[in-house]
């Protein structure tokens, strides 16, 4: 495996210490560029749609595909800064919005539009990455496409390269993630303790509200009452993701989605950036990453950096470190 036994360099800056308060930035006070979006709406091969935003730039340019975390979406702070360093390259970038989680053009984006089929999204979940890819080769023959995922949006990302192997190195050039979980049943338990009930709170409120409109569309699949009572991840996994999407239980769902159990399969340059004290994921679990990851991934851990963190420069400049990391490391993979 390509990696530095050591950690990563990085230091966040002096103004804003602490995992907590790095983890917080992330979601709710950075500023910078924005970026302007251009939506499609794809219809999906079993009857339900798919939100892209588009951010346009040269034609023939490379294409950086972004998949955002739980509960965001396009217009998330993070998918907003890759995608504004995208067109800095002189890319083009595009935006995937899960299942349930675009927001409607121009509108805030604390509202979202609930999708029509039976399906939503889910930490593992690959087949909508899998078809977006294959269209926009068919649309494009040629195209130059690299990916980046964050936090849930970097599991996927890495369980679709795992579960590709060869065949994603003829679709993507490079890829990238941040804060991905890798394991999800031990990112749960880690979530019960400390101040992780308060995350998990926050995701809950938006996420029970979903699971019970699925319940009036599509009466008898989620246990509404189990969503009710949820106070943690593995509760509301039991009671709606496990029973939406074909999984025995909780565990079940966490062994099969997790993309630790395919980064050994991994054959594109990727990168994967987490930090040692991010409260999403326990320290314990990058050393497992390390230990199983192919020679095709390039591990940069941190001590420090929280979850989606990673915050230099000072107050009025502030950005992100890993996302400057990302989009170098695709741009140095990118084919001439």
């Amino acid at each position: 495996m390509s990696r530095d036994d050591g950690w990563a360099p990085f230091r966040p800056s002096r103004w804003f210490p602490g995992a907590h308060l790095q983890t917080v930035w992330s979601r709710f006070f950075r500023r910078g560029p924005r970026v302007e979006y251009r939506r499609e709406t794809w219809e999906t091969p079993d009857g339900d749609v798919l939100d892209l935003d588009w951010v346009d730039g040269p034609a023939g340019s490379p294409l950086l595909l972004g998949l955002h975390g739980l509960e965001g979406c396009s217009q998330s702070l993070y998918m907003q800064g890759l995608m504004w360093r995208a067109q800095a390259q002189g890319w083009r970038g595009l935006a995937v919005n899960f299942r349930s989680c675009a927001p409607p053009p121009g509108r805030p984006r604390a509202e979202w539009v609930m999708n029509r089929g039976r399906r939503m999204y889910h930490s593992g979940e690959t087949s909508d990455l899998d078809w977006v890819v294959e269209r926009l080769h068919e649309r494009e023959p040629g195209l130059r496409l690299v990916a980046v995922g964050v936090s849930l949006g970097g599991n996927v990302l890495l369980k679709w390269l795992g579960e590709r192997g060869e065949d994603a190195a003829s679709r993507v050039e490079a890829a990238a993630s941040i804060s991905a979980p890798h394991d999800l049943a031990a990112s749960s338990r880690h979530l019960q303790r400390g101040l992780g009930p308060l995350y998990v709170r926050v995701f809950l409120k938006s996420l029970k509200v979903k699971a019970l409109a699925y319940d009036e569309r599509h009466p008898g699949v989620v246990d509404a009452e189990g969503v009710r009572r949820a106070r943690s991840f593995w509760d509301y996994d039991d009671a709606a993701v496990a029973p939406i999407h074909g999984f025995r239980d909780a565990a079940d769902y966490y062994e099969r989605a997790s993309s630790l159990q395919v980064i050994d399969r991994i054959r594109v340059p990727t990168l994967v950036i987490n930090a040692a004290d991010d409260p999403f994921v326990p320290g314990h679990v990058l050393a497992r990453v390390r230990e199983r990851a192919s020679d095709a991934v390039t591990c940069l851990f941190t001590r420090r950096g929280a979850h989606v963190g990673f915050v230099v420069g000072p107050p009025w400049r502030a950005r992100c470190w890993a996302e400057d990391r990302a989009v170098e490391f695709l741009a140095g993979h990118l084919v001439p």
